[in-house]
């Protein structure tokens, strides 16, 4: 299976959990601010391997899928891989884009899915947070915010590098992606607070690769949420099995989304009042 198939599940196997799980993602970015529309968004994580690339791939695709002229951005200019899952070259991209307005839509790649083009992170720069926060840039986003109704950017980890918090003050949203067990709870807030320290909006978090059995921090209060919210007060023993079975065949997205959009609510809560108990 090439990396485009196994990893665009929401083209391929479009009718399984997780592409539903990207749909319900998708349905609660469209409702999560009524007053603004919100058309350029970033995903990034607090750590590399957390999924944050696989995650914004999906996300662009559904959008396409709903009819919404979308691009895909690869502004990890350190390293990128988004050419990788459309097995293409990355001979061009954003950083020539940047330098070279007059020609940014050369730069850009129409991928075999409809309404989606995908922008490859081109040739990588010595210096990709500056290139971010050029006048060149700004420019350049304008110009696709006329051409396009979405614009969702993989960014490189936030806690070492700066390249996702330049971008979220010119971006309208960042989501953020969340590797259950794989990061400290620490990080998580360090990497909240960077982005809170120059007024991003943050749009939420998505739980990602979570292991129902886990007991421990925010794991375990996230779970047990949803399991009082999944299986109701008055459910026979007999019907919380059968709903035991059918949790463990969903996707792993699917614990931290539902279309309930008090969720992401409750989990950056979560973590602010731990937070603010950390402090005292």
């Amino acid at each position: 299976m090439t990396d485009l198939k196994r990893s665009l599940i929401t083209h391929f196997d479009s009718k399984s959990n997780n592409a539903e799980s990207y749909r319900v993602i998708r349905t609660n970015i469209q409702f999560s601010n009524v007053d603004k529309k919100l058309k350029s968004m970033l995903v990034t994580s607090a750590s590399p391997g957390e999924g944050k690339t696989t995650t914004v791939c999906n996300i662009a695709v559904a959008f396409a899928q709903a009819g919404h002229r979308t691009i895909l951005i690869d502004a990890d200019m350190r390293k990128p891989r988004v050419h990788r899952i459309f097995s293409e070259s990355n001979a061009k991209g954003l950083s020539l884009a940047i330098t070279d307005l007059v020609n940014y839509r050369s730069n850009i790649h129409r991928s075999e899915i409809h309404n989606l083009d995908v922008m490859f992170s081109g040739p990588i720069p010595p210096n990709p947070a500056e290139l971010l926060n050029s006048n060149n840039f700004k420019a350049l986003l304008e110009l696709l915010e006329k051409d396009y109704d979405y614009i969702f950017f993989d960014t490189p980890p936030s806690s070492p590098f700066t390249d996702a918090i330049v971008l979220s003050t010119v971006v309208d949203a960042v989501l953020l992606v969340i590797s259950s067990g794989k990061v400290e709870k620490e990080v998580i807030k360090y990497t909240i607070s960077l982005f809170r320290n120059v007024n991003a909006n943050i749009l939420g978090a998505i739980l990602n690769r979570l292991d129902s059995s886990s007991r421990t921090n925010y794991n375990y209060y996230y779970y047990n949420y949803l399991y009082r919210y999944e299986y109701g007060e008055n459910m026979s023993e007999r019907e919380k099995k059968k709903v035991r079975k059918k949790r463990r065949k969903k996707s792993y997205y699917e614990y931290s989304h539902s279309s309930n959009p008090d969720k992401q609510k409750e989990f950056m809560e979560f973590l602010n009042k731990d937070e603010e108990v950390s402090e005292e």
